[in-house]
């Protein structure tokens, strides 16, 4: 299913986690497509809350040959819709749910698998969490754990506005 530019913005402000009345998500990672790993962070366990706070534009794709073409996507949102992730009160940063207006502080969180976790307090991995799949200082790329979530969303890539 393909979204027009404007729906895919209003469907990303609404899609950035998952939401608690989903039900419990298979243990199978099946349904998530591989992502290139020469853009990964050596130790993806090191990105800082402060490298995610900022205003960013976000887009979403499904296939790998797609990724260049919504990274300047997601990069023309900074001018007309960033997505601001700001400090949470706790250590953590405040973003979206999944189908859900409302503002939740997630955290980092490095699993014994050696990836990276952004979510509520649960152990790395849990179905609600997202993976980093890469990062930098002005990019990063993730998706959801949870297959049916990653399947309606696709993979995000933010880029930090200037």
């Amino acid at each position: 299913m393909k979204l027009g530019v404007a729906g895919l913005a209003s469907g990303l402000m609404l899609s950035l986690a998952a939401c608690a009345s989903l039900p419990e998500a298979p243990e199978s990672e099946a349904a998530a497509p591989a992502i290139a790993s020469s853009t990964l962070t050596e130790r993806p366990t090191e990105l800082t809350r402060e490298m995610l706070i900022g205003r960013w534009g976000i887009a979403s794709f499904r296939e790998e040959k797609d990724r260049a073409r919504v990274t300047a996507q997601a990069r023309s949102f900074c001018a007309r819709q960033p997505y601001v992730i700001a400090a949470g009160p706790s250590n953590g940063v405040m973003m979206h749910a999944a189908d859900d207006p409302k503002l939740y502080e997630l955290r980092l969180k490095g699993g014994s698998d050696g990836k990276t976790y952004l979510g509520f307090e649960a152990p790395p991995g849990d179905w609600q969490d997202r993976v980093i799949l890469s990062a930098t200082n002005d990019q990063w790329v993730m998706r959801f754990v949870d297959p049916e979530i990653h399947n309606r969303y696709g993979t995000f890539i933010y880029v930090r506005c200037k």
